[in-house]
C-alpha cells in the first residue's frame, strides 16, 4: 500500500512539473506582454523598448522598476512598476507614468485581488477614480484620501483600496524622484 501511494504521487508531481515546464515561457511570455502594454499606456508616445532597459532601484525597502520611455533618445517619460500591501484583497501592483517634469500622465492597474465591484473600481476600464491623477503632479497634490486630508476621492465604500492606491503611487513618485532625465541625453 504504501508503494502505490508512493508511486501514484509520484506520477502526479511529475504530470504537474510537467505541466509547469511546458506552460512557463508561455506564462513569461504574456505577463511581459501585460507589462509592455502598461507601460504604452502609462507614458506618451517613445521610441525605445522601455522594458529592456528597466532600471531597479531600491525605495523605502521595496524593489521597483522603472522604465524609462524615450524618443529620439530625450526622456519622455518614465513607467514605474508599483506595488502595496495594504490592499482590502492583498497585493496590489500599478503601473504609474510620469512626464519629464513629474507630472502624473496616466496610471494603468496591472494587478490586484479588490472585491469585485468596489476596490476593482480603481481599473481604469471600470470607473474614472484614476482619472483625479492625471496632470497632477505629487509635489503639491496630497496623495492621500480626503478623509485623510489629501486631495483624493476615494472609491465610494473602498476606501482601504483608496489609500492603498494612494500609497502604491507614493511610492512610484519617491521611485521617480530618483531619475535624473540628463542621464539619458
Amino acid at each position: 500500500m504504501l508503494l502505490c501511494l508512493f508511486g501514484i504521487t509520484f506520477v502526479a508531481s511529475a504530470l504537474l512539473g510537467g505541466v509547469y515546464v511546458l506552460t512557463y515561457e508561455a506564462i513569461e511570455t504574456a505577463q511581459q506582454n501585460k507589462v509592455n502594454a502598461a507601460i504604452a499606456a502609462v507614458v506618451p508616445a517613445f521610441d525605445n523598448t522601455p522594458s529592456l532597459e528597466v532600471i531597479e532601484q531600491e525605495v523605502d525597502g521595496k524593489k521597483m522598476k522603472i522604465y524609462p520611455a524615450l524618443k529620439n533618445n530625450e526622456v519622455v517619460g518614465y513607467a514605474i512598476e508599483t506595488k502595496t500591501t495594504k490592499g482590502f484583497g492583498g497585493e496590489i501592483v500599478l503601473m504609474v507614468g510620469f512626464n519629464p517634469d513629474g507630472d502624473i500622465h496616466n496610471i494603468e492597474v496591472v494587478n490586484h485581488s479588490e472585491t469585485p465591484g468596489l476596490g476593482d473600481k480603481m481599473e481604469s476600464k471600470k470607473s474614472n477614480f484614476s482619472l483625479q491623477f492625471h496632470g497632477k503632479n505629487p509635489e503639491d497634490f496630497k496623495l492621500s484620501v480626503k478623509k485623510d486630508g489629501g486631495d483624493v476621492d476615494a472609491i465610494t465604500a473602498s476606501t482601504i483600496s483608496s489609500r492603498a492606491f494612494c500609497d502604491a503611487v507614493t511610492l512610484a513618485y519617491k521611485a521617480y524622484l530618483t531619475q535624473k532625465p540628463e542621464s539619458y541625453e
